[in-house]
């Protein structure tokens, strides 16, 4: 019912755009010089739905308008990198929120002094994964460390992983068997959120070594529930990866998360630029970038992986 109610849709809204083109083209046949002003407004209009409609044909993958489950895990840099997984997990809840996407975040890990460890989210929506699937790489940021007495320059490193929910069981078979699942107490923090039963969930997948842990809910039940859809994502990708005979990189916890590996750079000293190495795409907006304006850099992906080409070229930013 899902999938038909989606390709209902997407069908209106063809028929839609292209009733909207045809009333357009009857105004214009009338010659009347007095809807001139209300044309221009119109063709410009359609311009951009078509335009619209053109970007969305780039999701032609098996997932792509389906729902994402978005993980960032800090890397190399200590404190730092805590602090710059903590900048990405909300910068990417900002992108959501700006495109309408429900967010539920089904896995965190505080830092020991600052920031987080690892987060997981589950981004809900139509195309959720299309769109995110470009963010999936190394991310690197260069600042004046505020956790360093001295102020200075720091390197950090984060991974985001992006995976897509997987809808049917069918997909991706199961075992009970091959589970073995631990119960303990969440570490989320203090006060009225500290559990005092066992409701954290850890899932152990024995064929793979896979271990994914869920310890947001308050229900155990939930938790394990949540759990089981990550481990499904990460099986998929795994058996998407052997499909392609992609042994070494099987999944994006296996890549070293430190210099040199990186998709894209935020750089924040000595001068303000962020980059995205695969595209060439780069921006000096360093604060609306981090606040979730990454859509310049998502479609500079996609169109260079569909053979469009690159975005127009940028000034190439200062050696550091």
């Amino acid at each position: 019912m899902k999938q038909s109610s989606a390709l209902r849709e997407e069908l209106e809204g063809w028929q839609s755009l292209r009733q909207h083109i045809v009333d357009a083209i009857d105004l214009a046949n009338l010659g009347d010089e007095g809807l001139r002003e209300e044309l221009a407004a119109e063709t410009e209009s359609l311009e951009a739905q078509v335009s619209q409609r053109e970007f969305y044909a780039m999701f032609s993958g098996k997932y792509d308008q389906g729902d994402a489950l978005l993980a960032v895990h800090a890397g190399a840099g200590g404190t730092d990198s805590q602090d710059w997984a903590e900048m990405l997990q909300r910068m990417y809840l900002r992108w959501a929120e700006n495109h309408g996407y429900t967010t539920d975040i089904l896995d965190f890990s505080e830092g020991e002094e600052a920031g987080i460890k690892s987060i997981t989210i589950a981004v809900n929506g139509r195309y959720a994964y299309g769109y995110l699937r470009a963010e999936k790489g190394v991310h690197r940021l260069v600042r004046l460390s505020p956790f360093d007495s001295a102020h200075r320059r720091h390197t950090s490193f984060a991974l985001v992983e992006v995976l897509p929910q997987v809808e049917s069981d069918d997909e991706i078979e199961i075992n009970p068997d091959d589970l073995r699942i631990d119960v303990y107490r969440s570490s989320s923090a203090g006060g009225q959120n500290v559990q005092k039963n066992a409701t954290a969930i850890r899932i152990t997948h024995i064929p793979s070594g896979l271990v994914v842990t869920c310890q947001n809910e308050r229900s155990q039940s939930q938790n394990r529930e949540n759990a089981l859809r990550v481990l499904r994502a990460r099986l998929l990708e795994l058996k998407q990866a052997e499909q392609e005979e992609q042994m070494a990189a099987l999944r994006g916890e296996f890549k070293k998360v430190e210099w040199g590996s990186q998709i894209r750079s935020y750089v924040l000293h000595p001068y303000q630029m962020v980059k995205d190495h695969r595209t060439d795409y780069e921006t000096g907006n360093t604060t609306g970038v981090l606040n979730g304006g990454i859509d310049g850099f998502i479609e500079a992906y996609l169109r260079a992986n569909v053979g469009n080409g690159k975005s127009a070229p940028q000034p190439e930013a200062p050696e550091s």
